[in-house]
């Protein structure tokens, strides 16, 4: 099975589960997401001393990518409107989860960049 093949069969949540099952995994990567982009950006801040925030924004970004895409397919595949069962309302709230992630990521990557670039 392909990459993408199995991208759309787990965003129609063909794979296991019922129809919510892709909204689950794209509401699961945002929110990953999330959290890896608020805790980047408190590395970066200098707010938290373990970790890179590097590496920490670039995660985010990855997990937000990645749930943004999950959702928008299975908003698109997604048979049926809001309330029949589909996951639709799910995909529509993990969208703005993704690209938050995405942008607190890239925020985290931008005032990492910044500290690093301060002169002693």
């Amino acid at each position: 099975m392909s990459a993408s093949a199995a991208l759309l069969a787990a965003a129609e949540g063909g794979i296991i589960g019922d129809g919510r099952t892709g909204s689950y995994l794209a509401l699961g990567a945002g929110l990953l997401g999330l959290a890896l982009g608020w805790t980047a950006l408190a590395r970066a801040g200098g707010r938290i001393g373990t970790g890179n925030a590097r590496i920490g924004g670039v995660s985010a970004i990855a997990a937000g990518v990645a749930g943004t895409v999950l959702a928008v397919l299975h908003a698109a595949t997604a048979d049926g409107g809001p309330g029949t069962g589909n996951g639709l309302v799910g995909a529509l709230v993990a969208i703005p989860l993704g690209l938050g992630a995405v942008l607190l990521g890239r925020r985290a990557l931008n005032r990492h960049r910044r500290a690093d670039r301060t002169p002693v």
